[in-house]
């Protein structure tokens, strides 16, 4: 792994992580999905504008277009989708956390669906991740979580799980900015249905809200998913999902200095817990080399 690839890694994590953070700003100002809908319209828009201007098009493979379907589906609209929704009354800090063990989940479904060999130290690292977030549970459902709001958070890691699986097929063959601008705008054609349907138009606009929502359209929604298919492509989805185990830390400790979210001692000894186990999972997936 070069160095551009581990900038490229770190940059994405911290961008992804950010994300809850500026995600539970917007929800307490604008109805969810309404909000999400409109964020992944500007993103969407602003990406295939700028792929047009980089000569690229939409002459995309089979393979191609049926990862930008399922991406825009699974990831979009029903991951960030649940995640908008149970950010209403869940913390970001929590959020962060179920959402990062999806390399667990991938893990343990290419080891039990798709024939693919875990080592020892991947069983142990699925072990230990799982482990973390049942220490993490216990400590919030007896300290009083909204549990349809976890529902919904374990839902949508279970999509975003389907939808890593399916990135493989939509970040090889070229035209990296035009897929991501494409598969945002199908998330938000998905959500407009559910949006329209369910919320009204009941916004209070402010500064904290407008600032959230630029970043969030700019740099989690647009330009932490044109890194996370440039790295993939670089160095592969193995050795790029490696990169999940700051996910953890980085997501807790961002929602603590900017929201003042506050964190207990089962929150903390998860986290670590939990950041080891993927780490380990990841490790054990790179090939063995011969000396």
């Amino acid at each position: 792994m070069d160095i551009k690839a581990i900038l490229m890694g770190l940059a994405f994590a911290a961008m992804w992580s950010s994300a809850f953070t500026s995600a539970r700003i917007i929800v307490e100002f604008a109805p969810p999905l309404t909000a999400l809908a409109c964020r992944f319209l500007v993103s969407g828009l602003i990406g295939i504008a700028i792929a047009k201007a980089l000569g690229q098009n939409m002459n995309l493979t089979r393979r191609q277009w049926r990862g930008v379907l399922i991406f825009g589906l699974c990831q979009n609209a029903l991951y960030l989708g649940m995640n908008f929704v149970a950010m209403q009354t869940i913390q970001a800090s929590l959020a962060a956390i179920i959402a990062s063990t999806m390399p667990l989940l991938v893990g343990l479904a290419g080891w039990l669906f798709m024939g693919q060999k875990l080592r020892p130290l991947g069983v142990a690292g699925l072990t230990a991740g799982f482990i973390g977030v049942t220490i993490i549970m216990w400590g919030r459902l007896t300290g009083g979580v909204d549990v349809f709001g976890l529902a919904l958070l374990i839902l949508g890691v279970i999509s975003l799980t389907i939808a890593t699986l399916a990135v493989m097929g939509a970040s090889s063959g070229g035209n990296v900015l035009m897929i991501v601008g494409l598969q945002m705008l199908v998330g938000s054609a998905i959500l407009w249905g559910p949006a329209l349907a369910f919320e009204s138009f009941d916004i209070a606009w402010n500064w904290q809200l407008i600032v959230a929502f630029i970043y969030t359209t700019l740099v989690p929604g647009l330009l932490a998913t044109w890194v996370w298919f440039m790295l993939v492509g670089r160095i592969g989805a193995v050795k790029a999902s490696t990169f999940h185990f700051l996910n953890p830390f980085l997501g807790v400790a961002i929602a603590a200095v900017l929201l003042g979210e506050k964190l207990g001692a089962d929150d903390v000894l998860g986290v670590i817990i939990i950041a080891g186990g993927i780490l380990a999972v990841q490790m054990s997936k790179q090939p063995v080399t011969n000396r």
